[in-house]
């Protein structure tokens, strides 16, 4: 399964902390986001979690996340 989010991650650090973080803690393959993007695109691959407890986890890090349409 592959999750795509929209976020407000925006800063090069902000996205390795958050990256790190999720890698930890869910079982994942590849995490990656576009800060170029106006949405600030969070691409995860082979997610074996529900997409829920990605969101509530991305947003206990103090982030805004939901599932992009």
């Amino acid at each position: 399964m592959i999750g795509i989010f929209k976020t407000n991650i925006a800063t090069l650090e902000d996205r390795q902390n958050i990256i790190h973080a999720i890698r930890n803690r869910f079982e994942v393959g590849n995490c990656h986001v576009d800060l170029e993007d106006c949405d600030k695109v969070l691409r995860i691959t082979e997610m074996k979690v529900e997409e829920k407890a990605v969101i509530n986890f991305v947003q206990q890090q103090g982030f805004d996340c939901e599932v992009l349409d």
